[in-house]
């Protein structure tokens, strides 16, 4: 009896233990990317450095998972999707140690942002490939639910993790802990079987990774720097190495998104080239073809634009308007975290028993709600208690969305295609997330900005021969407001006036989150009505697939 409860147990390990493994490498390759929100001031004050430099710490890192994410795919289907697991583990651990001890912007750009990117452009693919390829029917639900309420909660881990250690230990350890799971990666490796498709040679499109590569690389910088410059005329001179160009007076943002979409689309042309001359391409034009696959891509593209904003403003909120340190201003996120990790493997459970079209609905309803909630809960007064209704149901949303939509999405192909699915897939989400956090981001800085100086022109605290020369002051510190939680005051300003210029800042941030949560909660609603688009049966997965499956 003792021997066959052994058996048992070894064969629940070996079935399940790919997917704990592959939900713990997308946890860490997420929680990077949010790791950073509540760290802010705090990297600023030790590495002597600005606001500006550290966005453009966290925008390196997304400019390189985004340009290299469908390589990262196709290279796992041509060597070895867990080969390249295991590399790019390495090759993360490796980022994450240069970047615990940075002592300056450039060696942390080094190791976070462009080694620790290569690694996880080629983590991230591999973990939902592996799960295409490993799992089937009722089973492959269940490991997307999994894996889904992982990359979920993480979204919201992250500030939790990162402010813990910001605030009784140090904002290093947040990429030092990064190492130590890198190993535990590379030993759980040994319950992943390798997958790679035999059929073809093992060598890669150049061309084609040059063109996506570039491609994407200026279309999401264009996206990223619509803040600074400006959606089209520009709001100051565009500025690289130190050196200002003026461009006419447009911003560098049309420029560059233009040219990115020149350059993909001589990559569609290239890679339809390589298709009718008998070539492996590096990404199959077959693949744009298949409705449910950019149905799921499409939908997953658009809930990823609203989910950028929530875990942008929050913070911004905790701890310039509530006064909460780092790791206070993780835990008001816990309620999110909670919900999304429950709620994903359910809907991974009752996904063959209700369509996943209706729980990608059901999802992306129940997160828009949640933002409409989290626009009223928006006070100067408001505790993070009041906020928890509104994170539960946003949890729940994104919960049930991320379990069910990515395996709908990846199921609409074959194994062996899963690799390029899951990096076009990724790179959608990726650049979604990116356009999402650039337009609330920009809304909520200009709407700081103009709260501030109608706020000060409002007051009657304030002397009006001094409001010229507050509102100039403090139209130029937007950041500085949003990130600490104040303004720099000339000295010749009274200390009365400085308190009721404290007072306009907490409403006119206040004022602005509500502001941002608004787009937030109009993408999310576009995401609900793009879900109709969805095929509806409960068999979504790829004929060739089903054709595969063994007997029972």
């Amino acid at each position: 009896m003792v021997a066959e409860k052994a058996v048992v147990k070894e064969s629940f390990f070996k079935k399940w233990g790919t997917v704990f493994v592959l939900s713990l490498a997308l946890a860490i390759i997420i929680i990077d990317t949010t790791l950073l929100n509540v760290s802010l001031s705090t990297i600023i004050r030790d590495l002597n450095t600005d606001i500006q430099s550290i966005q453009w710490v966290i925008t390196a890192y997304s400019l390189t998972i985004a340009s290299l994410m469908i390589t990262g795919g196709r290279l796992g289907d041509l060597f070895g999707r867990k080969k390249m697991f295991i590399v790019g583990a390495v090759i993360f651990a490796a980022g994450s140690f240069i970047a615990s001890i940075s002592a300056n912007v450039p060696t942390m750009i080094a190791g976070e942002s462009i080694i620790e990117g290569i690694g996880a452009a080629l983590m991230m693919p591999a973990t939902a490939s592996l799960l295409v390829s490993r799992y089937k029917g009722r089973d492959r639900s269940i490991a997307f639910g999994i894996w889904g309420g992982v990359a979920a909660a993480s979204t919201a881990i992250g500030p939790l993790l990162g402010g813990f250690f910001t605030t009784y230990y140090s904002w290093r350890w947040g990429f030092r802990i990064n190492i130590v799971v890198a190993l535990l990666l590379i030993l759980g490796s040994k319950v992943i079987k390798e997958y790679r498709d035999t059929d073809e040679a093992p060598s890669l499109d150049w061309v084609g990774v040059l063109l996506s590569a570039t491609g994407m690389l200026a279309t999401v910088y264009g996206i990223i720097e619509s803040s600074t410059y400006g959606w089209w005329k520009a709001k100051v001179e565009y500025s690289v190495f130190g050196h200002a160009y003026h461009l006419a007076g447009y911003s560098i943002t049309p420029f560059a998104i233009g040219l990115g979409i020149i350059l993909l689309a001589l990559f569609v042309i290239w890679e339809g080239h390589r298709d009718k001359t008998g070539r492996t391409p590096l990404v199959s034009l077959k693949l744009f073809k298949n409705r449910q696959f950019m149905a799921g891509v499409g939908t997953t593209s658009i809930l990823s634009l609203g989910q950028a904003g929530l875990i942008f403003s929050i913070p911004v909120f905790m701890q310039a308007v509530r006064g909460e340190n780092a790791f206070q201003t993780g835990l008001a996120l816990l309620p999110l975290s909670i919900t999304a990790l429950i709620m994903a493997p359910l809907g991974g459970f009752f996904s063959h028993k209700i369509a996943p079209k209706r729980l990608v609905q059901v999802g992306l309803f129940s997160s828009f709600l949640g933002y409409v909630v989290l626009g009223q809960t928006f006070r100067v007064d408001a505790t993070p208690a009041d906020f928890i209704p509104a994170l539960i149901l946003m949890g729940a949303g994104i919960g049930l969305t991320m379990a069910s939509i990515s395996n709908l999405t990846l199921s609409a192909v074959s194994p062996k295609q899963s690799g390029e699915a899951s990096g076009v897939n990724n790179t959608m989400r990726q650049v979604g997330g990116t356009l999402g956090t650039a337009i609330i981001g920009a809304v909520l800085i200009s709407a700081i900005s103009a709260n501030l100086i109608k706020g000060i022109n409002d007051s009657k605290e304030i002397p009006a021969a001094l409001k010229p020369l507050i509102t100039d002051k403090i139209s130029s510190q937007t950041s500085n407001v949003e990130f600490e939680g104040g303004a720099k005051l000339p000295a010749s300003v009274p200390e009365a006036v400085g308190k009721n210029i404290g007072t306009i800042g907490k409403q006119a941030i206040t004022d602005a989150n509500k502001e941002a949560i608004k787009y937030a909660s109009v993408f999310a609603f576009i995401g609900f009505l793009a879900a109709f688009s969805l095929p509806g049966g409960k068999n979504i997965e790829a004929e060739e697939d089903i054709a595969v499956r063994p007997k029972k």
